[in-house]
């Protein structure tokens, strides 16, 4: 029987740093002969829902379906990283208790400067009328009570944000 995976989430608004950190974290984990698989919203997506319309019914639906990829992928000796926003702490509660070894990495990040960086245009797109269901504008973010990793999006590179995750992967014989 094949080994069981682990699976890493890592939350924030959107423009927080999340694809940042995940890419870092997985080069790092690559440069220590440890595999992983990055579950990225935004691709995922684009293959669950090809029109987004980012409304609460279709979240739930794109949330359940990507907690569903983690677990079959964990189960079967696959390392993930789950790099999505999951506004709702349920989806989040969701993995962790269908995932045997989770972790909860959190990006704490000011609205400010989430809209100063929104490389896809999100926070824009909700001035024109455009985007009507976002995370921390129109849709509540609920943070996480208890992130096992903590970053601050202003302090915390990329890689160093990497670096702290790695820690705790330690401290919690995942790695």
């Amino acid at each position: 029987m094949k080994e069981s995976g682990w699976a890493i989430w890592i939350t924030g608004l959107p423009a927080s740093g999340k694809s940042s950190v995940a890419k870092a974290l997985k080069s790092k984990l690559e440069d220590l002969g440890v595999g992983v698989q990055v579950l990225e919203s935004d691709i995922v997506r684009r293959v669950l829902t090809p029109n987004p319309t980012y409304t609460p019914e279709e979240r739930e639906t794109f949330y359940h379906s990507l907690v569903y990829m983690g677990v079959l992928l964990t189960q079967n000796g696959v390392n993930v990283i789950f790099d999505a926003t999951a506004n709702r702490r349920r989806w989040r509660r969701a993995a962790r208790g269908l995932i045997d070894s989770f972790l909860q990495v959190y990006i704490r990040c000011p609205m400010e400067v989430c809209r100063e960086r929104d490389p896809k245009g999100v926070y824009s797109r909700t001035e024109t009328g455009e985007l009507a269901h976002v995370p921390g504008v129109q849709e509540e973010y609920e943070e996480p009570w208890h992130a096992d990793v903590e970053l601050d999006c202003v302090e915390d590179s990329p890689e160093g944000s990497a670096e702290k995750i790695i820690e705790a992967m330690r401290r919690n014989d995942f790695i």
